[in-house]
Parts: structure tokens; C-alpha cells; sequence
């Protein structure tokens, strides 16, 4: 957004509605959001945790139900090419990842994903004994390095992004971090950490759940070895969407991943009784995709036909700084601080409020239409999926907060229950 069309937080609601149409109707990436549909009544700030459903999905669905599975059953696998899903899918959210072609395989869950990337990178290190991971890493990454530790004799070492330069050592076996923080947002120099692992002789391995579909990623250009990441966030393939390994091609041939299912031999279909590794990507097959997801996610990703990721940066930017000063400007006697970096480099496609009864103020948001999310003990998340949101769609969200906050609304007595999900 140009800085003529910035909505000012200082100015009246009208101007600064005025303001937020303007961007809107100079947005270059539009006509992304009529691929979506979205629920009247609600602003969906939660992009971030599930994507909305692309307009591109349910005619997909019905045609794998109706067509694919009940009237061409089994053959499918074969006329409908539900065996190439997996590379297929892989290279739609590869070309957005920066990565070339054959690198990016898709199927099973995150944490699946993960594990099999910690266990390949630390078995391509014989000999260094150490696994380091972000200690404020969303809890699934930890659980999983503790997991590999236990599995390899390995120490796994918590610290803070920042320390790594003296974390790192001979030692080294592997480093796994999250290049977007779930919590503040935060981006990581994806390039610039990686090239200091390597100058240790490690592997890195990044986790893009919070990135991929949001803002540039280069996989290839930074030389990443390995990456996982999710396909229900930004790729808004569904709940349970299936998640996405990277391995690049230079460190493909000697991959030893943990799980050897008859997928990812290399003549699955011989059967034989010893297991040998594809020589390509499909190596890092396991076991029967899910088919019905799959096909979701790749019609969700037409979504991005047409999208340029630096416009979609540029959106996400804009968005995220109409949060931060509206925040600044009109919410801070609230006791409203930002958590999330203020420099655009450092700063994801979210921002991350902290203040008080954070949990009851995300509730009354959600019931007056406008929904983020909660993670304790303070902090309300407000996603940007800049496919379809609208300026005038984060004005009104944080109007929305701003009244909450000065009614009290948020003080009633319903909002205090905690939900089964946050």
C-alpha cells in the first residue's frame, strides 16, 4: 500500500475508512479474495491456525467422491493419477517455496514431517551428538526433537535464535528452527542462519507452518537442506490438511529416513522384502496418502495462479502495519502493546497483541464476528492472509477491538469459559 493510501489511526473513522477503501481499490492482488468463500458477517483473522476455504475446493470434493472413488474405485490410482498426488501437490507448494523441481514431497502431518527430517539430518552427521531447537518454538517441534534425542542419544539444546552463533560448535549435529515465531510472528533471516549452521558443518532444518504461502521463501538460494510445514495455514488446504517435506537434491542420496514404508521404495509394486530407496523425492514416501485431503489442497493452491509472492508481501505488510498503528495510536491506554516486530524484515504475516483478559477479549471479538485467536497467558493473534483480506476488513476489526475494549464488554461473564480449542 502507498504511503498517499495509508489509513493515519490519529484520523476520525471516516477518514480512516476513506483511507482503507483506497488501498483496497489499488490492491493489484484483488481479485485473489472472489476465489474464496467467506462467511457474511465475519472478518476471519485466523488465517494463521486454518485458512479460509477456496471457492476451488468444493467442486473437487465432490468430483473425488462422486466420480473418482464412487464410480472409478481403484483404477483411480492409476486413471485419475492418485499415485503422482503426492509429487504433484509437492511441486504446486514448491514453486512458492523457492524450491526447484523434484525437492518437495507431500503427505502425512507435520509432526510425521519433522520427525523424519531431525532423524535424516542428525544420521547425516555420524559422530556430533547434539540437536539444537528454538526453546519457544511451538511445543510440536520440541516434543519431536526430545523425541530424536531419546531415539539417537542425541542432547538436544533449547536457546533462543539470537544465541546461536555460540550455541554452535563440532558438536553440532543438526539445528531446527521455526523461520516465523507462532507467537510474536517474528521472522528469522532464513539466509543468514543458515549459511552459520552450515559454516559449523550441521543441518538445518526449518519448519515453515507460519510462512509458506505468506511471504517469500527461497529454499533453494538459501541452501536449506531440510524443511517441513504444514498445508491448512496460509496453503488453506482444510482441516488436516496434509503437511510438505523439502530436501534438497544435494542431500537427497544419502537421506536415512526413519520411516521406510513400501511407498518409498523404489519398485513399490515388485514387493520385495528388503527396502531400497527411491532414488528421487518419492523416497521420502511412507505409507497411503490421504487421497480426499490431498485433493483439497491442490485445488486450494489455484488459489495463489497468478498471485506474485512479492505483492503478496508487500499486501501482508501493509496489513500488518495498519494493526501495529492503529495499536500504537488508539489502543495503548488499554494497556495494548505489540509484540510482534515492528521492522518489516523481522516481521511475519501476523502481529501478536499483548494485553489484559486477552482470552476474554478474543472471545467477544469471535462473538461480534470477528475472529482471532488466544495463546497464554496474554497475547490475541491477528492472522493476515492477504489472498482475501481487505483493508477495510482489518479496520474493522480493530474498531471492533477498540469498542471491546472500551465497553468492557469483554468483562462478561461468558467470555471468561475457555474453550476446548484457543
Amino acid at each position: 500500500m502507498s504511503s498517499e493510501a495509508r489509513p493515519v489511526p490519529s484520523a476520525s473513522r471516516p477518514a480512516l475508512r476513506a483511507a482503507a477503501e483506497v488501498a483496497d481499490q489499488t490492491d493489484p492482488i484483488a481479485f485473489a479474495r472472489q476465489r474464496f468463500t467467506l462467511p457474511a458477517g465475519v472478518i476471519y483473522l485466523d488465517g494463521n491456525s486454518l485458512g479460509a476455504m477456496p471457492a476451488a475446493v468444493p467442486a473437487a470434493m465432490a468430483d473425488a467422491l462422486a466420480r473418482q472413488w464412487g464410480a472409478d474405485l481403484i483404477t483411480s490410482w492409476n486413471g485419475n493419477g492418485w499415485w503422482q498426488l503426492p509429487a504433484s501437490v509437492g511441486a504446486q507448494i514448491g514453486a512458492l517455496l523457492g524450491a526447484g523441481a523434484g525437492q518437495v514431497l507431500c503427505g502425512d502431518s507435520t509432526s510425521v514431517q519433522l520427525f523424519q527430517a531431525l532423524t535424516a539430518a542428525a544420521r547425516a552427521r555420524p559422530g556430533r551428538d547434539v540437536l539444537i531447537t528454538d526453546g519457544s518454538s511451538f511445543p510440536t517441534d520440541q516434543y519431536i526433537a526430545d523425541s530424536v534425542g531419546r531415539l539417537l542419544g542425541l542432547e538436544v539444546r533449547r536457546i533462543e535464535p539470537d544465541q546461536l552463533g555460540a550455541a554452535l560448535d563440532e558438536r553440532t549435529a543438526a539445528v531446527s528452527f521455526s523461520l516465523v515465531d507462532y507467537r510474536t510472528g517474528e521472522l528469522l533471516d532464513g539466509e543468514a542462519i543458515t549459511a552459520a549452521v552450515h559454516r559449523a558443518g550441521a543441518v538445518m532444518v526449518w519448519d515453515l507452518c507460519h510462512a509458506a504461502g505468506a511471504l517469500p521463501v527461497a529454499l533453494d538460494a538459501w541452501q536449506v537442506d531440510l524443511a517441513v510445514g504444514c498445508g491448512y495455514k496460509y496453503f488453506n488446504g482444510g482441516p488436516g490438511a496434509p503437511a510438505f517435506i523439502y530436501v534438497a537434491e544435494g542431500f537427497r542420496a544419502g537421506l536415512d529416513l526413519p520411516l521406510t514404508g513400501w511407498h518409498g521404495h523404489q519398485s513399490p509394486f515388485a514387493l520385495e522384502q528388503r527396502y531400497q530407496p527411491a532414488a528421487t523425492i518419492e523416497r521420502a514416501r511412507i505409507g497411503t496418502p490421504p487421497v480426499l485431503s490431498m485433493l483439497a489442497l491442490q485445488a486450494a493452491l489455484t488459489a495463489f495462479d497468478g498471485v506474485s509472492i512479492a505483492a503478496l508481501r508487500r499486501k501482508s505488510l501493509a496489513l500488518t502495519e495498519q494493526i501495529i498503528a492503529y495499536a500504537d495510536e488508539r489502543l495503548a491506554r488499554y494497556d495494548v502493546r505489540v509484540r510482534t516486530p515492528r521492522a518489516p524484515e523481522r516481521r511475519g504475516s501476523q502481529v501478536a497483541l499483548q494485553l489484559p483478559h486477552a482470552l476474554e477479549v478474543s472471545q467477544a471479538l469471535i462473538a461480534r464476528g470477528v475472529i482471532g485467536d488466544f495463546r497464554a497467558p496474554d497475547l490475541l493473534r491477528l492472522g493476515v492472509a492477504p489472498l482475501y483480506l481487505r483493508h477495510v476488513d482489518v479496520l474493522e476489526a480493530m474498531q471492533a477491538l477498540e469498542d471491546v475494549l472500551a465497553s468492557g464488554a469483554h468483562l462478561a461473564p461468558e467470555f471468561a469459559q475457555r474453550p476446548a480449542v484457543t
